[in-house]
C-alpha cells in the first residue's frame, strides 16, 4: 500500500514538473505573479497611509510585466484604499512610461540609482501637487516616509529579483510581509501570519526578523512578533528536533509570548501554525559569500559575463521577425500575369487589388479564381508560383526561428552556469561528506558488430555521480557513431558542472538544428553521494525499474525522443532514492523490461553483475535491435577513487 501511494505521489509531482515547463503554464504563472505582486505591494501600510512599494516593484519590470505590475497595483489602490488610494493610482501612471521607456536600455546600467531617483521624484512631485492642488493633509514626515520608500523599494527589488544578494531577498520578505499584514479574507486572519510563520520555519534568521518588525509595524496585534519569530527560529538549533517541533514552533511561540505579555488574542497562531507547515517547501536557507582577494575578483568577472549573456539573450528574444507582407507577393503574381497578357491595354482590373486569401486555398484550375480576370488561366499560374514563394518564405523563417532560440537556449544556460560557478567558488575549499559508493554493472548485446548503445558513468563535481545511457536509433556503425558522440559530449558538460537539465537540452538543440531527430534516446541518472537522492532524466528513453524489498516499480514512460524542436519538447524527472539499499535498473529498447522483471524473485539477491546479466538475458527473445541492461546501486561508504 506505501509502494501504491509512493508511487501515486511521484506522478503527481511528475505532473507538476512538466506542467511548471510547459510554456503555457510558465506564461500564465508570470502573467498571475506580476498582477499579484503590484496588488499585494499596493496594500502596504505605514501610520495608516499608503506606501508606494508598488511604484517600486513596478520600475524594476520592463515591457509586459510592467503593464500587468501597474494594472495590479492599481487594482489595490482602489480595493484597498477606495478614494485615498488615488495618490497610488498617479503614481504608477507616472511610472509606468518610466519604466517601459528607461529599463533594458545601457544608462540604467552605467547609472544604478537612476531609477531609484525617479522612483522618489515622482513621489515626491505627485505629493506636492496634490497638497497643492487638492488640498493633501498629508503631514510632512509621512511625505518624506513615502519619497524615502519609493527610492529604497526602486533599488531593492532588482536585487532581490535577480536573487544575487541575499540581503536583498531578505529585505524583499520582510517588505512582502508588510503589505500581507494588511491583507485579510478573514477578519483578524492576516495574510502576514502566513508569511512569517513560513520564514521563521523554514526561512533565514534575518528574514524571520525583518518580517517579525514588519508585522510589528503593521501594528495588527499587540503581541511582539519580532520576539516570537526570532525565537521560533531560535528552536531550529535545538539538536535532534523532530520536524514537528520545527514547523509547529510559530505557532506555539506566539502562544507562549502572548501569555507571559498577558495578552489575549489567539487566533494568530492559527495562521502562524499553518505558515510553519508551509515552510517545509521554502528553498534553504542562502548563504553569505565572502568576497576576499583573488577569490572576490573572480567572482566578480564571472558575474559580469553572466550578465553579458543575459543581456543578449534578452536582446534575442526582443528580437523577432515581422509579417509576411502577403500583398506584395499577390501584387508581384499579377504583374507577372499581366505583363504579357494580350489584353492588358484595354482591362480596366488589373490594378485592382487581389484577395489574400487566394494564397492560403488550393487552385485547381480557372474557374478557382473568383476574379474578375479574361485570362484566369495564366493568373493561376502565377498564384500557385506565389503560393510556391510563400511556403518557401515560412519554412525559412521557421528554420531561423529554430536557430535564434536554440542561440538563446544557449545564452540562458551559459548565463545560469557562471553564476553558479561565481557562487560556488568562495566554498571550493569546503570538503562534502560522501556516504556512499556507486556500485554499476552494465551488460549489453549488439544486434550487428557495432552496438548502437552507449553506457558510460563518472564523477561529477560537488559529490554528483552520473550514468548516461544513449540508445542510437536503429542498428549498425551510424546508431553507434549517434550514441557515442552524444554520450561523449554529455560528459564533457557534466565534468564541466553544467546542470543536467542544460545539458541534455543543448544535446536536443544540436541534434534538431543538424536535423536528426529521433536519432538518439537518452537516460541520464545523476546520483547524489551525499544524500543518496537520484534524479533520472529521460528523454525518448525506455521506462526505468526500481527494485525495492523484491518488488519492482516502473519509473517513467517513454516519450517523444531529442530533436524535435528546440522550443518544444523537454525531458522529464523522476526523483528517486537509492540510500536503503534500492536497485535502479536501466533498460534500452531492446530489452522487454516487463518480461524479465516478473522473474524478479530470481536476481533481486544477486551481485548487479549477475543481475544485469540475468536481465539481459530474459528481457532479450528474439534480437531484434540492440540491448543494454545498467544495473545501479549505492553502498555505504565513501567513494575512493
Amino acid at each position: 500500500m506505501m509502494t501504491t501511494i509512493e508511487t501515486y505521489v511521484r506522478r503527481g509531482s511528475g505532473r507538476i514538473r512538466r506542467l511548471a515547463v510547459d510554456p503555457r503554464a510558465r506564461l500564465a504563472g508570470k502573467v498571475v505573479l506580476y498582477f499579484s505582486a503590484g496588488l499585494v505591494l499596493s496594500a502596504a501600510s505605514l501610520a495608516n497611509a499608503a506606501q508606494p512599494l508598488a511604484l517600486g516593484a513596478l520600475l524594476a519590470l520592463s515591457g509586459w510585466p510592467a503593464v500587468l505590475a501597474a494594472l495590479g497595483g492599481c487594482a489595490g489602490y482602489l480595493l484597498f484604499w477606495g478614494g485615498a488610494g488615488l495618490q497610488g493610482l498617479v503614481w504608477l501612471g507616472v511610472g509606468l512610461p518610466a519604466a517601459l521607456v528607461l529599463n533594458r536600455r545601457k544608462i540604467v546600467e552605467e547609472v544604478p540609482l537612476l531609477m531609484p531617483a525617479i522612483g522618489g521624484l515622482i513621489v515626491s512631485a505627485v505629493g506636492l501637487a496634490f497638497q497643492i492642488f487638492r488640498n493633501d493633509a498629508t503631514s510632512v514626515p509621512i511625505y518624506l516616509l513615502r519619497v524615502a520608500l519609493a527610492a529604497l523599494s526602486a533599488g531593492l527589488f532588482p536585487l532581490a529579483r535577480q536573487r544575487r544578494d541575499p540581503v536583498a531577498g531578505w529585505l524583499g520578505a520582510g517588505v512582502f510581509v508588510l503589505a500581507l499584514a494588511q491583507i485579510a479574507p478573514v477578519p483578524k486572519l492576516s495574510l502576514g501570519y502566513l508569511a512569517g510563520g513560513m520564514l521563521a520555519a523554514g526561512g533565514a534568521f534575518p528574514a524571520a526578523a525583518l518580517a517579525g518588525l514588519a508585522l510589528d509595524l503593521a501594528q495588527i496585534t499587540a503581541t511582539p512578533m519580532t520576539a516570537v519569530l526570532c525565537l521560533a527560529y531560535m528552536t531550529r538549533l535545538i539538536p535532534g528536533q523532530s520536524k514537528l517541533l520545527r514547523y509547529g514552533a510559530p505557532g506555539a511561540v506566539y502562544l507562549l509570548v502572548m501569555g507571559l505579555c498577558g495578552i489575549r488574542d489567539p487566533v494568530p497562531a492559527v495562521l502562524l501554525a499553518a505558515g510553519g507547515g508551509l515552510g517545509v517547501f521554502l528553498p534553504p536557507a542562502p548563504e553569505l559569500t565572502h568576497r576576499r582577494g583573488e577569490t572576490g575578483f573572480a567572482q566578480v568577472r564571472l558575474e559580469l559575463m553572466a550578465g553579458v549573456f543575459s543581456q543578449t539573450q534578452q536582446l534575442l528574444l526582443e528580437d523577432g521577425d515581422g509579417p509576411i507582407d502577403e500583398s506584395a507577393l499577390l501584387v508581384r503574381a499579377r504583374e507577372r500575369a499581366c505583363g504579357g497578357c494580350p489584353c492588358r491595354k484595354s482591362c480596366r482590373d488589373r490594378l485592382s487589388p487581389l484577395p489574400t486569401n487566394l494564397l492560403h486555398r488550393p487552385l485547381m484550375d480557372q474557374f478557382s479564381v473568383n476574379v474578375p480576370c479574361r485570362k484566369p488561366a495564366r493568373l493561376v499560374l502565377e498564384l500557385r508560383r506565389a503560393q510556391e514563394q510563400l511556403r518557401s518564405i515560412k519554412a525559412d523563417r521557421d528554420r531561423r526561428e529554430e536557430y535564434r532560440w536554440a542561440l538563446i537556449q544557449q545564452y540562458q544556460f551559459l548565463s545560469e552556469y557562471l553564476r553558479q560557478q561565481a557562487d560556488q567558488l568562495p566554498r571550493r575549499g569546503e570538503k562534502l561528506r560522501l556516504r556512499f559508493t556507486p556500485e554499476v554493472a552494465v551488460t549489453a548485446v549488439g544486434r550487428e558488430e557495432a552496438n548502437g548503445d552507449r553506457c558510460i558513468w563518472f564523477s561529477g563535481t560537488g559529490g554528483r555521480y552520473y550514468i548516461i545511457l544513449c540508445d542510437g536509433m536503429g542498428t549498425g556503425l551510424g546508431a553507434a557513431q549517434e550514441g557515442q558522440t552524444a554520450a561523449s559530449m554529455l560528459r564533457q558538460m557534466l565534468t564541466a558542472g553544467f546542470p543536467a537539465e542544460y545539458a541534455l537540452r543543448s544535446i536536443n538543440s544540436l541534434l534538431a538544428l543538424r536535423g536528426r531527430a529521433g536519432a538518439v534516446t537518452v537516460d541520464l541518472a545523476e546520483l547524489r553521494l551525499d544524500t543518496g537522492r537520484v534524479r533520472l532524466y529521460k528523454w525518448g528513453a525506455a521506462p526505468s525499474w526500481l527494485l525495492r524489498g523484491g518488488v519492482s516499480e516502473k519509473v517513467g514512460t517513454a516519450g517523444p525522443p531529442p530533436g524535435l524542436s528546440v522550443t518544444e519538447g523537454r525531458e522529464t524527472v523522476e526523483r528517486l532514492s537509492l540510500g536503503r539499499g534500492e536497485v535502479l535498473i536501466l533498460t534500452s529498447d531492446g530489452v522487454d523490461g516487463e518480461d524479465a522483471l516478473r522473474h524478479i524473485s530470481e536476481v533481486s539477491a544477486a551481485a548487479p553483475g549477475e543481475m544485469a546479466e540475468k536481465l539481459l538475458e530474459l528481457g532479450c527473445g528474439e534480437l531484434q535491435d540492440d540491448a543494454t541492461v545498467a544495473v545501479v546501486r549505492l553502498i555505504p561508504g565513501a567513494l575512493s577513487t
